[in-house]
Formats: structure tokens, C-alpha cells, sequence
């Protein structure tokens, strides 16, 4: 995938973070960048690579799904499979429905709900200055989830200094994904692409008593969006 991740300096950051209590500017900015790519990010497409790995593997996939995803706002998304390969019991059992579980939260109505905005989350930040990631001026924030959802964290997440869209984010799920899972570590990797965020790395460990040890990547590239058109 060709992407260029946008550097962002901002010489007055540890005063911006510095000037309220618990960093309410902070939060103020990440909430405005949310709404701005919901206003604005009208659809897009885009390539995605699952891969499983289990026990202490991590070379060789146990399966793997590679799908095109098309995203309309106010409608959701879908997927055209490209290809599988390797086990039908993983696929059956753990990326079909981790696909259509996509499908769910992204519907109008659900969406809403998973957003990265101090509505769906207690956020705070964490030191006063910025941290260096991935070429950009970050600040980093502890959040908590307001409600149980296995699409949602409790960890930390790192936004552009600049103005305040999600850069990282690395925590466990709020609510594990199933009664035969256990705790769900998961981290995500974001780049600007057209000036808004859009994932690029995922990964999620579980593990069980019954399955062991889960590591689920994901790759995603390609991408083709629809902005609404400037004002």
C-alpha cells in the first residue's frame, strides 16, 4: 500500500496540553476530529488481509481471508471475499464472523457508538508534553470505555498533536468476544490519507482454555474515499 502518513509539528503542544485541567483541550480536539471525518468521509473502499495465527506461530497462518470493503455513510459496509485459504473450521468459526460482526457495528444507528470521542469514552491525558510516533507530535490519553462492547477498549489511544486525530490506539476489549474467549489485547495503526485517519495495522491476541493462543493481523491498503465536497 501506498500511503504517505503526514508529519505534524506543533511547537506551542505542551502549552495547549498544559492550558486546562486533564488536558479538556485535548479532548476538545479529538472529539472535533471525529466529527469531522464523520461529516466529511462520505465512503470509501479498500483492501483488507486477515490472518490467523495460533499457539506460538506467528510465521505461518492458520487462515487467512483477503476482501475488498466498500463503506457508505448512512448505509455500512460490505465485503466481497477475494480469496481463503487455509483452515474452514477458523473461517467458519472466527473470521466469518469477525467480518460480519464488522458489518453490525458499522451500521447506521451502531456506528455512532464505537467512535473515539469522549461521548463513548472517559478519556485523560496522560504526561503534558508530546510523544514522537510514527513521525508525528503526539498526545497520548488513557480511556475507558463508557459501555461493554468487545469493539471497544480500555487502554490508551495517541492523537496528532496537530488537531487531534487518532494516530494509535492499544488496550483490551471492554467485553470479551465470546464466552470461550478470554481477554482481547488489541492495537490499531492509523495514517493520514486525504487528511483524515484511516487504519492500517491491526492486531488482537486472545487467549483460551479451550483454544489457546489466538493472533489475528490485519492488513489494510488500497484505499479510495469519497469526501463530501469543500465548502
Amino acid at each position: 500500500m501506498l500511503v504517505t502518513a503526514t508529519l505534524c509539528c506543533q511547537a506551542s503542544a505542551v502549552p495547549f496540553a498544559q492550558s486546562e485541567p486533564g488536558g479538556a483541550a485535548v479532548i476538545r480536539s479529538v472529539d472535533a476530529a471525529v466529527k469531522k471525518r464523520a461529516d466529511h468521509v462520505l465512503g470509501f473502499t479498500d483492501m483488507e488481509h486477515y490472518a490467523v495465527f495460533r499457539g506460538k506461530d506467528e510465521t505461518h497462518p492458520a487462515a487467512e481471508t483477503t476482501v475488498k470493503v466498500t463503506y457508505k455513510k448512512g448505509v455500512g459496509k460490505s465485503y466481497e471475499v477475494l480469496s481463503e485459504s487455509g483452515s474452514e473450521i477458523i473461517q467458519h468459526f472466527g473470521l466469518r464472523p469477525l467480518l460480519d460482526n464488522e458489518k453490525t457495528v458499522n451500521q447506521p444507528g451502531n456506528v455512532e457508538h464505537s467512535w473515539f470521542d469522549s461521548a463513548n469514552y472517559e478519556m485523560k491525558l496522560k504526561g503534558a508534553g508530546v510523544e514522537r510516533l510514527d513521525g508525528r507530535d503526539c498526545y497520548l490519553l488513557e480511556v475507558k470505555a463508557k459501555r461493554k462492547a468487545s469493539n471497544m477498549i480500555d487502554g490508551e489511544i495517541w492523537v496528532d498533536a496537530k488537531d487531534g486525530s487518532i494516530v494509535k490506539l492499544d488496550g483490551v476489549a471492554s467485553k470479551n468476544p465470546s464466552s470461550f474467549a478470554g481477554t482481547t489485547h488489541m492495537m490499531r495503526q492509523y495514517v493520514e490519507i486525504d487528511g483524515y485517519p484511516m487504519a492500517t495495522h491491526a492486531r488482537a491476541e486472545s487467549y483460551s482454555a479451550l483454544f489457546g493462543r489466538t493472533v489475528v493481523v490485519i492488513d489494510y491498503g488500497q484505499y479510495h474515499l469519497e469526501l463530501s465536497p469543500a465548502k
